[in-house]
């Protein structure tokens, strides 16, 4: 059965926390066209404030993303990992695994805050969102109205 998975990177400062460029944030997309990547791939796409949070495009072996994704024979489990370890905010209780049926697909929102280990520079933030779906697709299809939504986003200050 076709897996086709699509890791989005927003990275920002506290620069992009009000004002303008938050708009210009909060404005970027969750989901894009899917682009042809070979079937143990993940699409990657990366927005930073530092481009304006203007789209970058690559492509990274599944093993790589920070997703646990298992056939199941009849259902394809997915469960975001929470990486890196050392991020806030705090995931004391996570929801369980989701379990899609061909034809259908999940949006996975995970979102963190970092400083720096000595506290010299300000707090960076990153939200990853994870796009899964199970079963052949259309390119729009991270286009729609995911079948599943886990927003796991927890307050950042």
């Amino acid at each position: 059965m076709e897996i086709t998975v699509q890791w989005i990177r927003t990275s920002w400062t506290k620069h992009s926390r009000g004002g303008e460029a938050a708009a210009r944030r909060n404005s970027a997309p969750t989901g894009f066209l899917v682009s042809p990547v070979p079937s143990s791939f993940a699409q990657v796409i990366q927005m930073s404030e530092r481009d304006g949070f203007e789209p970058h495009e690559s492509e990274r072996d599944l093993r790589q993303v920070g997703l646990s994704l298992r056939d199941e024979g009849d259902r394809l489990r997915v469960l975001a990992r929470v990486e890196p370890l050392f991020g806030l905010p705090p995931r004391p209780r996570r929801p369980p695994a989701v379990r899609l049926v061909p034809g259908q697909w999940v949006r996975w929102q995970l979102n963190y805050r970092f400083s720096s280990a000595a506290g010299i520079r300000d707090w960076s933030y990153w939200l990853d969102t994870f796009n899964v779906a199970y079963g052949p697709v259309n390119p729009n299809v991270f286009l729609s109205e995911p079948t599943v939504l886990v927003d796991e986003c927890g307050p950042v200050r």
